[in-house]
C-alpha cells in the first residue's frame, strides 16, 4: 500500500533534515512531500538539494505563507492525483515523533478510514509543556467535540493517516479554515462523510529549535470557526 508522509514547512530547517532521516529510517517504502511555504530560512532549497539524492523526497513550492489548512488540501489533493493509498500528515518540527508511524499505519491498514495520533487516550501525553498550554489544548478539544459532535478524544492534533479513498468524498472548496481549524473542520466533514475513526497513542514532545507559529490571533479565528461549523453546519 503506498504511504505519502506530508511535512508542511516555514522555517524548519534545523529540524528538517533530522525528520526526514528518521521517517526514511522507520518507513523506507514511504515518500516525503515538503510544502514549503517560501521559508526564508532556506528550507525550501534544502528539500531541492536533497532530491537530487533522493527520489522518495518530494516537494511544493508556496509563494509566502498561505495558512496550514491550505497546505494540508495540498497535499490531500497531491496524493490523490498520485495514486497513493494513504496519506499521514504530521509536523516538522519533531513534536510528532516518527517512531509513532508504523503503529499508525497498521491501525489504517486495519481498514480505518482515519487515525489519529492520540495525545488524549490512554498511553497518549505532551512532554514539556506548561500548565496553561495543557488547559488550553484540552479546552479547545473539549469544545470541538461538543459543538461538533465528534466521538474522537484528539480533535486538535495533526498527526493523522487518512485513506485517500475517503478524502476524495470531501469537497475543498467548501472549507473554510485556512489555520489550524482546519485539523477539528476536516474531522467534522469526515464524519458527515461516514469515515471511520481510530486513535493510537502518542507522547508530543515540545519542538527543540524554531518557534511556534500559533498565535492569539490564530487562536480565537479558530473558536470562531468550530462555533460557526456547529451552529450553522457550514
Amino acid at each position: 500500500m503506498r504511504l505519502l508522509i506530508s511535512l508542511a514547512t516555514y522555517n524548519e530547517i534545523e529540524n528538517l533534515p533530522v525528520i526526514v532521516e528518521e521517517i526514511f529510517s522507520v518507513v523506507p517504502d514511504a515518500d516525503i512531500l515538503v510544502i514549503d511555504d517560501n521559508s526564508p530560512d532556506g528550507s525550501g532549497d534544502w528539500v531541492d538539494e536533497k532530491m537530487k539524492r533522493e527520489n522518495r523526497l518530494k516537494v511544493i513550492h508556496r509563494s509566502g505563507k498561505l495558512g496550514l489548512g491550505t497546505a494540508y488540501i495540498a497535499a490531500m489533493n497531491y496524493a490523490i492525483e498520485n495514486g497513493y493509498d494513504y496519506l499521514l500528515n504530521m509536523d516538522a518540527d519533531l513534536s510528532h515523533q516518527p517512531k509513532y508511524i508504523p503503529a499508525i499505519r497498521q491501525k489504517a491498514e486495519e481498514g480505518f478510514d482515519v487515525v489519529i495520533g492520540s495525545r488524549y487516550v490512554f498511553g497518549g501525553g505532551v512532554e514539556n509543556w506548561p500548565l496553561t498550554r495543557r488547559l488550553m489544548s484540552k479546552s479547545i478539544n473539549l469544545y470541538a467535540r461538543l459543538l461538533l459532535r465528534l466521538n474522537t478524544k484528539d480533535n486538535s492534533g495533526g498527526f493523522r493517516c487518512y485513506k485517500t479513498e475517503v478524502l476524495k468524498k470531501i469537497d475543498f472548496g467548501k472549507i473554510v479554515s485556512r489555520g489550524y481549524s482546519f485539523l477539528e473542520e476536516m474531522l467534522f466533514r469526515l464524519k458527515r462523510a461516514d469515515a471511520t475513526f481510530a486513535e493510537v497513542p502518542i507522547v508530543f514532545v515540545d519542538r527543540r529549535f524554531g518557534s511556534s507559529k500559533i498565535n492569539y490571533k490564530e487562536t480565537l479565528n479558530a473558536l470562531w470557526i468550530l462555533l460557526r461549523l456547529g451552529v450553522f453546519g457550514r
